[in-house]
């Protein structure tokens, strides 16, 4: 959702002074260091870096699936760190949504089963028009009854989304949602990702390493070396590619590769 200059919107996630730290002594490896920064509601961004510059660890810790050695992470004014273990996890059940590459849709439950499963396991009561409204949103009304090995692979990403979206969480996190698709099904991906921003007001964070991918977000983060290493607002393909490539996440000719076979939106 576009905000006019003078009007900040609320915000929906913060990192304060964040660092993850694996091991000790000499194998002691920091992967964020000292990392502050925040995501406003109803706001696009997406996040991207060199490999091994802390996107996953940074994604892991501000949706509560992994906890930082030092500083703070708030969702909607929660402080985490003062969430015992079951109160985290129904936080993450119906205030968190999660979109990975890898779909994890239950092979022998319907499109229809797995969109619903969020809801079942959270003991609600399913809302059938609600659902039915989803489900037209992703485009799978005709394939409802169909088991996720009869769908291609972008189908099954859309199976994802719903049930990510089904219980209308404040916040999404996406982890490389498109991946593993095709150019043409991963711009129809991204452009349902940005609608669910646009028309429900929800958060979306996603790290991608494609910057087309990037362009469909209000605003993209840069990290390196697990710090923050830059933001561009109102991103396009081509700025993002160059600032990657100053970050030494790639050469030209990479670029060149992706943009030939991917094309712009």
């Amino acid at each position: 959702m576009q905000t006019r200059d003078d009007v900040q919107p609320a915000t929906a996630v913060r990192l304060e002074a964040v660092e993850k730290i694996y091991g000790k002594g000499d194998n002691e490896v920091a992967a964020l260091k000292k990392l502050s920064m925040s995501f406003g509601t109803g706001t696009f961004t997406a996040v991207m870096g060199p490999s091994g510059s802390g996107k996953s660890t940074f994604l892991h810790c501000a949706a509560g699936l992994d906890q930082p050695t030092s500083g703070s992470v708030t969702v909607g004014g929660t402080d985490l760190a003062q969430l015992d273990e079951v109160q985290l996890t129904k936080l993450r059940r119906d205030r968190i949504g999660f979109i990975f590459q890898s779909f994890n849709l239950l092979p022998a439950l319907t499109v229809l089963q797995n969109i619903m499963l969020p809801l079942k396991l959270a003991g609600k009561r399913p809302n059938k028009s609600q659902i039915l409204m989803v489900v037209n949103r992703v485009g799978l009304a005709e394939r409802i009854n169909h088991l996720p090995g009869e769908l291609s692979g972008g189908q099954q990403q859309r199976v994802a989304i719903a049930r990510a979206l089904v219980t209308k969480p404040a916040v999404v996190f996406a982890d490389e949602p498109t991946g593993a698709l095709d150019t043409r099904t991963a711009g129809a991906v991204l452009t349902l990702l940005r609608e669910s921003v646009n028309s429900i007001g929800q958060t979306l964070v996603m790290v991608t390493h494609d910057p087309v991918a990037a362009s469909y977000a209000d605003r993209v983060v840069f990290l390196a070396d697990g710090q923050f290493a830059g933001e561009l607002h109102r991103p396009t393909a081509d700025a993002v590619a160059a600032r990657m490539t100053r970050l030494g996440a790639w050469d030209d000719e990479s670029y060149e590769t992706t943009t030939v076979s991917g094309g712009l939106h």
